[in-house]
């Protein structure tokens, strides 16, 4: 299969041509309108330091649905007591800088390049990227972010200070989208750190039609906060 080469506009080819690795194009920038276009086809930028900006639509694709999220045992035991006040879109910046300092296994440097961050941010912005975060004695020890379109939230990065802080904020996060009417969390490709969670590997196909259905509905935009009804009876819900 042929990997394309983006121009000036703002389009992809279908992520069906995409490579076995899930390579599609190659190229392009990274303007908001080429970054919501790509996320809305099921594709996602995922570059290199020392090569061109890489697009990707992989097959399977790792995806969970807010409702179906697992919670271990002991994790709910962390959510009862307390641990961590997580918080919404209070910390974006911190939160993508935290997590291009991550030590990965087997990579070179970070995906997260400064364009790309940079560009994270202007989505955060246009109301677009949101970050959920888990703070101990006012100090940022966890947390994650993605891109909101519709009823789908794409998650790109998570990293983790304390023991089971970003877990925190994933869980929180998820049953905050779900009390919205979100029905899709895009994990992209399989750990086995989201599979815990129940996320699972789903056919390129059935996943770009829950996309379709999920962005049928109106994007949530702005600054998010976690309903009060939903802090009230966090312990609970654990």
């Amino acid at each position: 299969m042929a990997v394309y080469r983006l121009g000036a506009e703002f389009a992809f080819p279908s992520p069906e041509e995409a490579e076995p690795s899930g390579l599609l194009a190659v190229g392009g920038d990274l303007a908001p309108e080429r970054l919501l276009l790509a996320y809305s086809l099921g594709i996602f930028p995922w570059p290199l330091v020392t090569e061109p900006l890489l697009w990707f639509s992989p097959d399977p694709r790792m995806a969970v649905r807010p409702a179906e999220l697992r919670v271990s045992r002991s994790l709910r035991k962390t959510l009862r007591r307390g641990a961590f006040e997580v918080r919404l879109d209070s910390a974006f910046a911190e939160v993508v800088q935290r997590c291009a300092a991550v030590p990965r296994r087997g990579d070179v440097g970070t995906w997260i390049t400064p364009a790309l961050a940079a560009a994270y941010q202007r989505l955060h912005e246009l109301g677009f990227a949101h970050s959920a975060e888990a703070w101990q004695a006012g100090e940022l020890v966890g947390g994650l972010y993605g891109v909101s379109l519709g009823g789908a939230f794409f998650g790109e990065s998570m990293f983790a200070e304390r023991s089971d802080a970003s877990k925190i904020a994933f869980v929180t996060l998820a049953r905050q989208l779900e009390a919205w009417g979100f029905d899709l969390i895009d994990c992209q490709v399989h750990t086995e750190h989201l599979a815990r969670f129940g996320a699972c590997e789903w056919p390129r196909r059935r996943f770009l039609a829950a996309l379709a259905e999920s962005l049928a509905r109106s994007s949530r935009r702005g600054r998010w906060h976690l309903d009060a009804d939903l802090l009230a009876r966090g312990r609970e819900l654990a």
